[in-house]
């Protein structure tokens, strides 16, 4: 397979609460509106771009961060080393330093498994399977979320052109805790843990909803 190349840029001297996630997108995504759609998923006539997300905005551990991905990564590399400030809402933030990282990544799924832990809550559940992950007993939950986080790992497969081969299948085990938290002013259930899978995954991509806001950020532990 081709080798997809990922930049990380992290501003580590800035300290933001996880939620400001969401204003980080929509500051750069309205700085560079004009430059391409992947950078706030949203087309030219306002409609938005139902694929994953290859620009996403986040903050881990109280560091504002951005990940891009194959043609998101040449655009974070062309536009974000450039940026001198961030704006959100009525605060202006000088950015004095940026640690950059680039990679190459290969996917790679068979025998070996990787343990990955959710540094920023995963958001598997709309309004329709949250009702019926309500009505489940504990093990049905479990086998639902299984099946959930193998869906978003094959859709983030997609967004990078990527497919299984014939025999090849995801193999997940999951240990997680439900919290709640509000997005757009409404109670969601999110959850957080560890996930172990058969597959190598880049550190710092989302799965689930609204990664590009920032949720679903992954990191292996091993």
């Amino acid at each position: 397979m081709t080798p997809i190349q990922i930049i990380h840029i992290a501003f580590p001297e800035l300290k933001l609460h996880t939620s400001a996630g969401h204003k980080i997108r929509g500051y750069f995504g309205r700085l560079f509106k004009d430059h391409s759609p992947l950078l706030h998923n949203h087309m030219e006539d306002g409609s938005l771009r139902y694929q994953y997300p290859l620009v996403q905005y986040k903050v881990i551990e109280n560091v504002p961060q951005l990940v891009g991905l194959g043609e998101g990564a040449g655009l974070l590399a062309s536009l974000f080393l450039k940026i001198t400030e961030l704006r959100l809402e009525e605060q202006t933030y000088p950015l004095h330093s940026k640690n950059i990282q680039s990679s190459l990544w290969v996917p790679q799924v068979g025998d070996d498994l990787y343990t990955y832990r959710f540094s920023t809550l995963w958001m598997a559940l709309n309004q329709e399977n949250y009702r019926a992950y309500r009505q489940m007993g504990e093990e049905a939950q479990q086998q639902k979320l299984k099946q959930i986080l193998i869906g978003n790992m094959l859709s983030f497969l997609k967004g990078m052109g990527i497919r299984l081969e014939a025999g090849q299948r995801l193999l997940v085990q999951i240990q997680l805790s439900p919290t709640q938290t509000t997005f757009k002013d409404q109670k969601m259930m999110c959850f957080g843990g560890n996930f172990t899978a058969n597959i190598l995954l880049p550190d710092y991509i989302g799965l689930g909803k609204s990664v590009s806001r920032g949720f679903g950020s992954i990191k292996r532990v091993h």
